[in-house]
């Protein structure tokens, strides 16, 4: 029964945001909420699980708060517009090596294995390309989000970390064979952005061309106030700096963005007015967004408090048929990605994957093998899964809609997640 309530609770939300009928924060805060009353727990218990959701994304917040701040002080001082001109310089405002070009630099930006840093360090940068080109945000995010998965199959990233204690192996023992998986990977997201790069000059060819007002309004993002241009080298150090500090990981990414913030407001708005004026233009963004990242703290902490995740990952293998144990560790991971739609990261290898192994070890499928099935086929939707505090983070940079984005995203990485399975198994690092 609480697997029951969970699922329906999740199909609920995920339906409700992808026809767009309510917005996050309403659906993410009531459904969870009904789906535990319903299950049984009183208020007291819910106002626990808030809590402990509450801590689970609050980092997330406060980072996403002061990032959006910095970021919008530094493209107020003109810091992204020599970038944005080199690269149109470098493409020749070409749209396919644009997109072939994010793919690369999200890649490099995951080195660190935080998915929150890579979207805080690509995002900022490369939208204002987008817009003035008349690219989709939808598809940055898709190819950052695409390229930083992949690169997440690292020692230090979590899905390994996570599947190494639950095997009991080394994590770069259990790294080394996916080495290759990577490199195929990252063919198969150059090849995406290629294909959707064509599509998307097809579709921006097609539009209407820009009118007098547009252009205008497109180049408005910068500040309506004097800015002094000398500043320009001061604020690129100081973005480097933070950038530095982001990889680094010497202090919390979100007192690093205060303190960002702190040394760029004054030195680029000298008065209380101006600095002010800059706050009050880009908090409504940060505190929207802030606010639906505290929603999704809510159903984290509901889903994860009353078990229902747990649950539903047992479950799910209780009513699988006999005859598919020999291959349980296939079918799983041809569902990994759909089944990000369903658990959050911890269920999916804490909950399912001891699951999965105990079944597939029966018929001498090793444990390795298992656990290689069920990282390649749902890595690649890390940042497709609204249980991703990091993929909130990417919507609310691009200024996009969960439900929009699990649309545009769903089928495209689900698909390069079962040529990875498949590319895995030739290359036998998973065992038939």
């Amino acid at each position: 029964m609480l697997s029951l309530i969970g699922f329906a609770t999740i199909i609920t939300i995920v339906t409700l945001l992808i026809r767009g009928q309510v917005i996050p924060i309403v659906a993410l805060t009531l459904i969870p909420i009904l789906g535990a009353l319903i299950a049984g727990f009183g208020m007291a218990e819910i106002g626990e699980f808030f809590k402990s959701g509450l801590g689970s994304v609050m980092n997330v917040v406060v980072m996403f708060i002061f990032a959006i701040i910095f970021f919008g002080i530094l493209q107020d001082g003109g810091l992204f517009d020599p970038l944005i001109n080199k690269m149109i310089q470098l493409t020749r405002g070409n749209i396919i090596t644009i997109c072939i070009g994010s793919v690369v630099i999200a890649a490099i930006a995951q080195l660190d294995g935080s998915g929150a840093s890579t979207f805080l360090i690509t995002i900022p940068a490369l939208l204002p390309l987008y817009k003035r080109m008349r690219i989709s945000p939808y598809l940055l995010v898709l190819l950052i989000g695409g390229s930083a998965s992949i690169m997440n199959m690292i020692p230090w990233g979590g899905p390994l970390g996570r599947t190494a204690s639950v095997i009991n192996v080394d994590v770069t023992d259990l790294w080394r064979p996916l080495i290759p998986v990577q490199v195929v990977g990252m063919i198969l997201m150059v090849g995406l952005a290629t294909l959707l790069g064509i599509r998307e000059k097809r579709r921006i060819a097609a539009l209407p061309p820009l009118t007098a007002a547009q252009l205008e309004e497109d180049t408005s993002d910068a500040a309506p106030i004097e800015i002094n241009k000398r500043l320009y080298l001061f604020n690129l150090l100081l973005s480097i700096a933070i950038i530095a500090i982001l990889v680094t990981g010497i202090i919390p990414a979100g007192f690093a963005f205060m303190i960002g913030v702190a040394i760029a407001l004054p030195v680029n708005f000298r008065s209380i007015k101006l600095q002010n004026e800059c706050i009050k233009r880009h908090a409504p963004n940060a505190l929207s967004m802030a606010s639906i990242i505290l929603a999704a703290g809510v159903f984290l902490g509901v889903l994860n408090g009353t078990g229902m995740l747990t649950a539903i990952a047992e479950n799910l293998i209780s009513i699988m048929p006999d005859f598919m144990g020999r291959y349980i560790h296939l079918i799983i991971g041809f569902f990994g990605l759909p089944f990000d739609l369903l658990l959050s990261t911890d269920a999916y290898y804490f909950a399912l994957l001891p699951v999965v192994n105990q079944i597939a070890a029966t018929y001498d499928i090793p444990a390795t093998s298992t656990a290689y099935s069920m990282i390649v086929g749902n890595i690649v939707g890390t940042f497709v899964s609204p249980f991703s505090p990091a993929l909130w983070l990417a919507l609310g940079l691009a200024n996009i809609e969960m439900g929009r984005y699990i649309r545009y995203a769903f089928f495209w990485m689900w698909g390069i997640g079962i040529l990875l399975l498949i590319a895995a198994v030739m290359m036998g690092i998973i065992t038939v």
